[in-house]
């Protein structure tokens, strides 16, 4: 199978989506669906979220290893929540190679029992380059979108002094519309892939797409060349979001443009 990133040394194709356990909207518990949906689309990154291991309700599996297995790819796995053996959180797969740079809880609001969020970051070889993603899924409430948000344009993440003049891609599910501060934050020192491509899909939920919640912001030194949102029979069915996939180039640093 021939990846876009084997085309060209600086080019590579990104998939994110958050797939819901791997429960689709009729009930059923089926990794292989969402294995399906990622080779459709042939991506050389791929950056989940709601991904479970060892709970009971998905079959006490390692979802993340059940679809490395079946796409023969690397990955690394972050738990934003662990109860006893059960954890539930983000991944990123890849045939490239690829390292972890780091993963962590992001902020959250301790006087609300609320679900712990986190963010994993890795850093991806595309030919002599190496990229830096960052995958995330952010809280339901605003204030605490918000305090995440921050924690990820900080030093410790998008700001890091060793990395700020790396390409730099940040993905995932935000819980946040274009219209919200969330999304103006990360528009303060990156870019929406999709206001530099045609495609404006909505993602959530997957039958009948209302909002926009996943987004991909890349930074001056990655070059959008088309993003799409795949919505067929069996995208609408395997999760309650639509996946994002975004086909980018790398620039050299002195030739940096979002155009």
């Amino acid at each position: 199978m021939t990846t876009l990133a084997a085309t060209g040394t600086k080019t590579f194709r990104l998939m994110t989506y958050n797939v819901h356990r791997c429960v689709g909207l009729d009930g059923r518990h089926a990794p292989h669906r969402i294995a399906e949906i990622i080779a459709q689309q042939n991506p050389d990154i791929v950056a989940l979220q709601e991904l479970e291991t060892g709970h009971p309700r998905t079959g006490s599996i390692d979802q993340a290893q059940v679809l490395a297995s079946i796409l023969k790819t690397d990955f690394h796995y972050h738990a934003a929540r662990q109860r006893g053996e059960a954890r539930f959180g983000n991944a990123v797969f890849s045939r490239l190679p690829m390292r972890k740079i780091q993963s962590a809880i992001l902020p959250t609001l301790p006087q609300i029992p609320i679900q712990t969020r986190g963010a994993l970051w890795v850093a991806i070889r595309v030919g002599s380059e190496e990229v830096q993603i960052i995958n995330t899924h952010l809280g339901l409430l605003h204030h605490e979108r918000f305090l995440q948000a921050g924690a990820l344009c900080s030093k410790d993440w998008l700001a890091h002094p060793v990395y700020v003049g790396q390409p730099r891609i940040l993905c995932g599910d935000f819980n946040a519309t274009t219209a919200s501060r969330v999304y103006r934050l990360f528009m303060g020192s990156l870019h929406d892939a999709r206001t530099l491509s045609p495609c404006r899909g909505r993602t959530w939920p997957s039958f009948l797409p209302v909002f926009r919640y996943d987004h991909i912001f890349v930074c001056p030194r990655i070059r959008v060349r088309q993003v799409q949102v795949p919505k067929t029979p069996l995208t609408v069915l395997a999760s309650d979001h639509l996946p994002v996939v975004a086909d980018v180039e790398i620039l050299d640093p002195l030739t940096s443009s979002p155009d």
